[in-house]
């Protein structure tokens, strides 16, 4: 069978909104590095390798706001779609304290083979389906650890991460500050803006509404935690959407 890259459900469907998961699979494609990166599957089966439970919350998101999903198709650690090409962490060498053999002494040849073979053809099909809508709203998938290594717990069960552009993020805190029982978090754990990365390339450069999700990933871990998340979700964003474009 060939490799593919990213795996597209619901291309037809009618809604303005794009769900997108860029760390969807821990897949290594065949031709790199033999698909063995020399990791052990308990590793591979970690955050560093995916975001655990984000492709399920992301299909199941997309069947409740009727939008196409796109997600990866390739590990982060093969090569990391939400970075810029220039960025030093697109293909990591070392990863909350564990080193990713086949990337240690990888060569520039070998980035631009798995810039080819998966980095690219992802954000083409991106490219491709915000192409074919008027005015899309992005809405990108992801999970984080409860915990790095030797850092201490994170609180949040829930991040949302924006860059300058906030018209959707803010409304959507808005309405997520008022779940009393969800934790929820503002540019946690992580900031929301790196040059280049997924939502620089696709949605600032044209004024797109765009948000990042995070959620945390013990409670995603199985398929009724990731629905039990989308369904939670779906409205709320729908509610942001509706205010963001007000």
């Amino acid at each position: 069978m060939d490799y593919a890259p990213f795996v597209t459900t619901g291309s037809q469907r009618k809604a303005q909104v794009i769900v997108i998961c860029d760390h969807a699979a821990n897949t290594v494609p065949p031709s790199i590095a033999g698909g063995d990166l020399g990791l052990p599957a308990s590793d591979m089966g970690r955050h560093i390798a995916y975001d655990i439970g984000a492709a399920g919350v992301s299909n199941h998101l997309g069947l409740l706001l009727d939008a196409p999903v796109v997600c990866s198709n390739f590990s982060r650690l093969v090569i990391d779609p939400n970075r810029g090409e220039d960025d030093p962490t697109l293909l990591m060498r070392l990863y909350d304290g564990t080193l990713i053999p086949a990337n240690r002494h990888a060569t520039e040849a070998d980035l631009s083979e798995r810039l080819d073979l998966c980095y690219r053809p992802y954000h083409a099909e991106l490219a491709r389906l915000v192409a074919e809508r008027d005015n899309p709203v992005i809405i990108s998938v992801h999970s984080f650890t409860p915990k790095l290594n030797g850092r201490p717990p994170r609180p949040w069960e829930i991040g949302i991460l924006s860059n300058h552009d906030r018209r959707l993020s803010d409304p959507l805190l808005d309405a997520l500050y008022l779940q009393d029982d969800i934790t929820t978090g503002d540019n946690v754990p992580y900031t929301g803006y790196l040059q280049g990365d997924t939502m620089d390339k696709h949605a600032l450069p044209t004024g797109l509404l765009h948000t990042l999700i995070e959620v945390r990933n013990d409670l995603i871990e199985d398929q009724i935690g990731q629905e039990r998340w989308a369904t939670r979700l779906a409205p709320l964003i729908k509610t942001a959407i509706s205010k963001a474009i007000a």
